[in-house]
């Protein structure tokens, strides 16, 4: 018989071979069986390569709606160029993919246990799929300022409802196979940014190529960037859902998350003791929703440091990128504005991968909550260092002369603020769920999907509170009320 879920022998138990993963995937859940042993952290040096691959997919698949409406910042402003939108858009557009992200994220949180992860996941990349391909759309047609200004808001907003059910579902499963998965998802999320980044710092230096700095253009170039890299996300989408379709049919999928899918199938009047039989899993009884919620709740109380941590490094890294850094010029007279912004995009996302990268290797791991909390505070020295920076557009009454006038110096700073991001979250996200390394879950297995959830929760509370961060740091920059840019009667003593 199977150990208990409450005894400490209930561990992840790695199958020898392959026909022991398709004997155990033909075992059903059904009344012959007592009970449902759900496996826990596996071993990182045996977890399948091709599980860690998918869910890299997977995990750039999450994260890449998100890099794709920041990206192609410079195509969007330059549709709204001589318009009263440009000045604000980059706050706007990141506040209102957050928020409506960290909404929907709290439903989809709320309501994962009564959701099958696969068809959740394979509806989700569908819908970015027709998402992603109106972007590149976009990029044929040109409507009026405020026509294209309230269809990105609606397309970013829509990606991002999109993305948290998706992130939910991956997030969720991932946590099943282990941190190794949970890292392979962090490091696929920042390795969509710098391939998407470095499509566009391509596109950007190949269409000022023999230029003087002074030229603007006619936004062609913009145009052609985006039209790539909208195109690439739709194709990369495709093969993302193909990806996950094969892993839902591999064996160890079977073995590991079949029991999250065949939860969904249970219905109202089933015998009460299937609770007994399912470890992990609850019922679709009519307090469902209400213990599950109270289980959430009980959850974010025991891995608080964890939440607070992951939150507060994506507050401090919205309230200055993208909307304040990429206001801030090039010192260097030979540097094109456009290709400096390119680049600072890239320099972060392969800061932030790195960042995550790195966790791949246990000597770099972290695992106590105090001192990853610590490390996130710290994230807060980098905000006065940017405002140190040649920051632009600020009231046209004041003058600014900045304290680090370096381009590589502010490229050096911005590195190490993306990778700090990334090695700080990912140290968060994979701490959190995890049996081996987190002794608040106490080795109850049927928390481990939640505990990954609620921290991926927190992870985009974070992520709207320093969108609306950055318009108060804003404001303090341009002297100005920040959501319209209108210009306040102050001079500098």
């Amino acid at each position: 018989m199977s150990p208990s879920l409450d005894s400490p022998s209930a561990l992840y138990h790695v199958l020898p071979n392959q026909d022991d993963l398709v004997n155990a995937s033909q075992i059903e859940l059904d009344g012959d069986s007592e009970e449902a042993t759900v496996p826990t952290d596996p071993p990182p040096q045996l977890v399948d390569s091709r599980i860690r691959w998918i869910h890299f997919i997977l995990g750039c698949s999450v994260l890449l709606p998100w890099n794709v409406v920041i990206t192609a910042m410079p195509f969007f402003l330059s549709r709204l160029s001589g318009s009263p939108y440009r000045s604000t858009f980059a706050s706007y557009l990141t506040t209102s993919f957050t928020a409506a992200n960290f909404i929907f994220l709290a439903h989809a949180t709320a309501n994962s246990k009564n959701t099958s992860p696969s068809r959740q996941t394979r509806s989700s990349i569908i819908w970015l799929v027709i998402l992603n391909f109106l972007l590149t759309l976009s990029t044929v047609f040109v409507p009026s300022p405020g026509i294209f200004f309230a269809f990105v808001l609606f397309n970013g907003a829509a990606q991002a409802t999109v993305g948290a059910y998706l992130q939910t579902s991956v997030v969720a499963v991932a946590s099943l196979f282990g941190p190794q998965a949970v890292q392979a998802m962090m490091s696929g999320q920042a390795a969509v940014a710098v391939a998407v980044s470095g499509v566009q710092v391509a596109s950007a230096a190949a269409s000022l190529w023999g230029k003087p700095r002074t030229y603007k253009g006619d936004g062609t170039a913009e145009e052609r960037s985006a039209f790539t890299f909208f195109a690439l996300s739709t194709l990369f989408l495709v093969v993302s859902w193909a990806a996950h379709t094969w892993m839902v049919r591999m064996p160890v999928y079977e073995h590991i998350a079949a029991p999250l899918e065949r939860q969904k199938k249970k219905t109202i009047g089933e015998d009460a003791h299937v609770d007994e039989r399912l470890g992990l899993i609850s019922t679709g009884h009519g307090n469902s929703f209400a213990h599950e919620k109270a289980n959430a709740l009980r959850i974010a109380k025991l891995n608080i440091s964890y939440e607070v941590a992951v939150a507060y490094v994506f507050m401090t890294t919205l309230a200055v990128f993208p909307p304040i850094t990429t206001s801030i010029q090039p010192t260097n007279p030979a540097t094109h504005p456009l290709l400096f912004s390119a680049i600072h995009f890239l320099v972060f996302n392969v800061g932030d991968f790195l960042g995550r990268y790195i966790c791949s290797f246990p000597i770099f791991l972290i695992w106590s909550s105090k001192r990853l909390l610590t490390l996130s505070f710290a994230r807060t020295l980098f905000i006065p260092l940017f405002l140190m920076c040649n920051v632009q557009g600020g009231s046209p009454t004041i003058t600014y002369s900045p304290i680090i006038s370096s381009d590589f110096l502010f490229m050096v700073i911005l590195f190490a603020f993306g990778w700090s991001n990334g090695y700080i979250s990912s140290l968060c996200m994979m701490a959190a769920p995890s049996l081996e390394h987190n002794p608040r879950l106490k080795g109850r297995v049927e928390d481990v999907d939640v505990a990954a959830t609620v921290a991926s929760f927190c992870l985009v509370a974070g992520l709207a509170a320093g969108s609306i961060a950055s318009f108060a740091v804003k404001g303090v920059i341009c002297g100005c009320n920040p959501f319209t840019n209108k210009h306040y009667e102050l001079h500098r003593i």
